[in-house]
């Protein structure tokens, strides 16, 4: 993978100054070791080791920033969900139950 000018500068900022997660540091070293523009690279196990990650986590990085289609900013931040992990069981009809329920007048014997 090839970074521009402006994009090795940016990861070097991020890795060298201010404050940022942990994966955010990590996955921009990766970045920066991956890069073909600034010379011949070793081995993926030679960079696994030199930046104490695996070879999967190497991997991974490579690919997501070829989804990404380069943008290096999409490929150190953390990716956000779509939608959460389980749906919800409040739907529609049960919220529009509770709704009724609660604005309805309690049954005899439980107005306290």
């Amino acid at each position: 993978m090839v970074l521009t000018t402006a994009d090795r500068e940016e990861l070097v900022r991020v890795t060298a100054t201010g404050v940022h997660p942990a994966s955010v540091i990590r996955r921009a070293r990766v970045l920066l070791a991956l890069d073909t523009s600034a010379g011949e690279i070793g081995s993926q196990e030679v960079i696994a080791a030199r930046l104490g990650v695996s070879g999967e986590t190497l991997r991974l990085v490579a690919k997501r920033f070829a989804e990404t289609g380069g943008d290096v900013q999409a490929t150190i931040a953390r990716k956000r969900r779509d939608l959460p992990p389980v749906p919800s069981p409040v739907t529609g009809e049960v919220e529009a139950r509770l709704i009724a329920m609660a604005c309805s007048p309690p049954p005899p014997g439980y107005a306290r």
